[in-house]
C-alpha cells in the first residue's frame, strides 16, 4: 500500500483552533486541519509553512509536534505529523478550501472531520 506524508498544522488563536473544509476529491465537504503533502527533501516543518502560503496565503511559525498519526485509508496509508501553529502574517484567505471555522476545542467534534484528523481530537479536547 502506498503511503502518502503530509503534515498538518493547528493553528490556534485566543483559545480557539482554526479547521478547513475540503472543496475537492473523494472527502469533498469533510473538515481537516490545512496542511498537505510532503515534497521531496522537505521536511514537515518546511511543508507545512509551504502549503499554509499556498492554500491560505499566510505565513505561519510552526511550534511543538502534538503527533504523529498512522491512518489506512482504502487506497493508501497516511502518516501525518501534526504541529500546533500560529499566523506570523496574512489572513487566512481560503484558496482552495471551501469553507472555514475558528472553533473552541469543545466544539470541534460537532464537524464532519476526516477520518485521520479525528485521532487528533482527543488531544485537543
Amino acid at each position: 500500500m502506498k503511503t502518502l506524508k503530509v503534515a498538518a498544522a493547528i493553528i490556534r488563536k485566543d483559545g480557539l483552533i482554526f479547521a478547513t473544509q475540503r472543496g475537492y476529491g473523494e472527502y469533498k465537504d469533510y473538515w481537516e486541519f490545512p496542511g498537505g503533502k510532503l515534497e521531496a527533501g522537505e521536511s514537515p516543518r518546511e511543508a507545512l509553512c509551504r502549503e499554509i502560503r499556498e492554500e491560505l496565503n499566510s505565513e505561519i511559525r510552526v511550534e511543538e509536534h502534538l503527533m504523529t498519526v498512522e491512518y489506512d485509508y482504502p487506497a493508501f496509508h497516511l502518516s501525518m505529523d501534526c504541529f500546533f501553529a500560529s499566523v506570523l502574517e496574512g489572513h487566512l484567505e481560503l484558496k482552495e478550501h471551501e469553507a472555514a471555522r475558528w472553533l473552541r476545542p469543545e466544539e470541534l467534534e460537532s464537524l464532519n472531520w476526516l477520518p485521520a484528523d479525528r485521532e487528533i481530537l482527543a488531544r485537543l479536547v
